[in-house]
């Protein structure tokens, strides 16, 4: 009787045997049959590990997920709009270059080297005395039509005898001043050129304080410089920002306005002109003013139609009425006007020949309504006059001791050197 050779503990052929399912014939088979390729997958594997990292490495190359060339490309830039509107319009924005001569007042009086005893100490030799200088300026400007028509400050070109434009491109023309209108500030230079970049008009009467503003201008001889900030207010009067001479309600931003952007565009966020910059206060930080872009395109269409504008004017000295003017002007003995309402506008003095004349209004008058629209600044009368054409009838609702009455007035055309 044979026996088993095993150790204890460890099974004999028999007990692992019979501790494995019973296989069938069959299945020996197949396990025989497929043995040799356990073999090689087992050997194959590393080699299969190595070309799927090549397989997976050429994928993420070349493959369509993510490309050479995308891997390549510079990154899109990520733009700001107030980057996206400085890289539309910045080719539409010109720098303008005038010359002007100036008269220079001398030293001394021309009689003073004719009195004898000056002409012993000279001698017959008169020192030379200028009389004349070049005066040179900078200023901004837009295009507003793809043959040249471009808006600027009057300022900038008035009295110019030579007037320069250069493009963001550099190209260089020379300008012609189609006109200037010296009340609003607003002047039209034209160069000769074609298919220029043209900037788009916006509509500064929806404007609200605190939507962003956007500047474009040359300050200080610097060319093509961006600035931002808000619509600080509306609707500012010329004797507020201290230029009583314009008739224009300007639009007041915090964005950096400086010599040199006179003329430049003042844009909105989606990069439509609002606009035309053209005024800042001496010591003031962080305030400049534009003129609101209807009036600058309205004084343009008439420069470019005709070479000259007509404002409308009645020839009033006019003064705000409130309750301290009108208790000074009651309490005063030698005031010969006595004022019985609390609001309106007060007429100070009457244009001798004005339209105010011919239509009987008077000193002393208080301007209460215009045209069934009730005022109460002098700014809000120099606005509905600014509104009509000249020739045009204006009614006036006014206050004259105490009793109310309608005067019509017939406007006229504003003096270019009279008073407003």
């Amino acid at each position: 009787m044979q026996r088993s050779t095993s150790m204890p503990g460890q099974l004999s052929p028999r007990s692992e045997a019979s501790a494995q399912p019973a296989r069938s014939p069959q299945q020996d088979g197949v396990r025989s049959l497929f043995k040799p390729f356990a073999v090689l997958k087992s050997l194959l594997s590393p080699v299969l590990l190595v070309l799927l990292g090549i397989g997976l490495g050429a994928a993420l190359v070349g493959g369509k997920g993510v490309s050479a060339q995308t891997t390549a490309t510079p990154p899109q830039l990520n733009l700001n709009f107030i980057a996206e509107v400085a890289q539309r319009v910045g080719p539409a924005v010109v720098r303008i270059d005038s010359e002007r001569t100036v008269s220079v007042p001398g030293a001394f009086p021309e009689e003073f080297f004719s009195d004898p005893f000056f002409r012993d100490f000279f001698g017959q030799v008169i020192p030379p005395i200028p009389r004349q200088r070049r005066q040179q300026g900078t200023g901004s400007g837009f295009i507003i039509s793809p043959d040249g028509q471009i808006i600027t400050n009057a300022h900038v070109v008035e009295g110019s005898d030579k007037v320069t434009v250069t493009l963001k491109d550099t190209r260089s023309f020379d300008g012609k001043v189609i006109g200037t209108d010296p009340v609003t500030d607003i002047a039209v230079v034209k160069i000769e050129a074609q298919n220029l970049p043209t900037v788009k008009l916006g509509r500064s009467e929806l404007l609200e304080p605190g939507q962003w503003a956007i500047a474009i201008g040359n300050p200080l001889g610097l060319d093509n410089t961006v600035t931002a900030g808000i619509i600080s207010a509306l609707g500012r009067s010329s004797g507020e920002i201290r230029v009583p001479d314009k008739r224009v309600s300007f639009i007041q931003t915090d964005a950096a306005i400086n010599p040199g952007n006179s003329g430049g565009p003042l844009l909105n966020a989606q990069g439509e002109v609002i606009g035309v910059n053209t005024a800042i206060i001496q010591g003031a930080q962080g305030l400049g003013f534009a003129i609101p872009i209807e009036t600058a395109q309205r004084v343009a269409n008439q420069l470019i139609a005709r070479g000259k504008v007509d404002h409308p004017y009645l020839g009033i000295r006019m003064l705000t009425l409130t309750p301290d003017l009108k208790e000074r002007l009651n309490q005063d003995p030698n005031s010969r006007i006595f004022v019985t309402v609390d609001q309106g506008v007060l007429i100070g003095e009457v244009i001798q020949g004005s339209p105010a004349e011919r239509a009987g209004l008077r000193a002393g008058d208080i301007i209460l309504a215009i045209n069934g629209r009730a005022v109460t600044t002098a700014d809000q009368v120099q606005q509905e006059v600014e509104r009509t054409e000249v020739g045009s009838t204006l009614e006036l609702e006014i206050e004259r001791a105490g009793r109310r009455q309608k005067i019509r007035a017939v406007t006229g055309s504003f003096p270019a050197s009279g008073r407003s």
